[in-house]
């Protein structure tokens, strides 16, 4: 993960807590936070929709959003300084990261 995609990420997820009342997050945690999920999304992730794959198939890939809050909770019990209270909210907390670092990632580099 290169610097700027972290910075981005931690912007994103900064963003996110601020925006869901359901999430609190630290300056500090939202760093860490920022190394967690993306340590998840290349190690765990892949082996988890790997053996969703058929709830994937059968839900036209709505089920990827089950899983992606369930990581988020994860990380929730991982990071200190991270909090997600819910379910709803740990989801809420994936989709608007997601679009956030969609927005980021879209921006031409030169």
């Amino acid at each position: 993960m290169s610097l700027f995609h972290w910075l981005v990420s931690t912007i994103a997820i900064l963003a996110a807590a601020y925006l869901i009342p359901g999430v609190e997050v630290t300056v500090l945690g939202a760093f860490v936070l920022a190394i967690v999920l993306g340590l998840i999304n290349l190690f765990l992730k892949p082996i988890i929709s790997l053996l969703t794959l058929p709830l994937n198939i059968v839900t036209l890939g709505l089920f990827s959003l089950v899983v992606n809050a369930g990581l988020v909770l994860l990380a929730s019990l991982i990071v200190p300084g991270f909090a997600v209270h819910g379910f709803l909210n740990a989801l809420i907390f994936s989709i608007v990261i997601s679009l956030i670092n969609g927005l980021f990632n879209a921006v031409p580099k030169s």
